[in-house]
């Protein structure tokens, strides 16, 4: 773990993994379009809706991703998912833009959605 793990569990008395709660996300230009993408990706509809232009999904307990309609921003988004079990998780029907593969057998697998947003899931070549 990082540094920053390192103090914040012996401030907090738990590890990183235990008290981390993230809510990150993404900004789309059509709701609507970008709803339906990320359905694909996750194979599921979102655990909720924030709003008529805001969706949600609880991809591990207390880490969630969320879309969001703001055109203006729509597209400069990066971020990496590690599953437990990278092959699993990549979701069927959709092609990924690049893969890339790592030092020490890890690989990402590289999604964009309808905007340009990267979404990439990460793991063990192998698994």
């Amino acid at each position: 773990m990082s540094d920053l793990a390192g103090e914040y569990s012996e401030v907090a008395g738990e590890t990183m993994s235990d008290a981390l709660a993230l809510f990150a996300g993404l900004f789309v230009r059509d709701f609507a379009t970008s709803r339906a993408w990320y359905e694909r990706l996750f194979g599921r509809a979102p655990s909720f809706l924030a709003s008529e232009t805001e969706a949600v999904w609880e991809l591990a307990e207390n880490r969630w991703l969320y879309i969001k309609q703001d055109p203006e921003h729509a597209g400069h988004g990066e971020l990496t998912i590690f599953p437990p079990d990278l092959s699993a998780a990549l979701p069927a029907g959709l092609e990924p833009d690049r893969q890339e593969d790592y030092p020490g057998g890890i690989r990402k697998v590289v999604f964009r959605d309808p905007d340009g947003n990267e979404v990439g899931f990460g793991g063990a070549a192998g698994a």
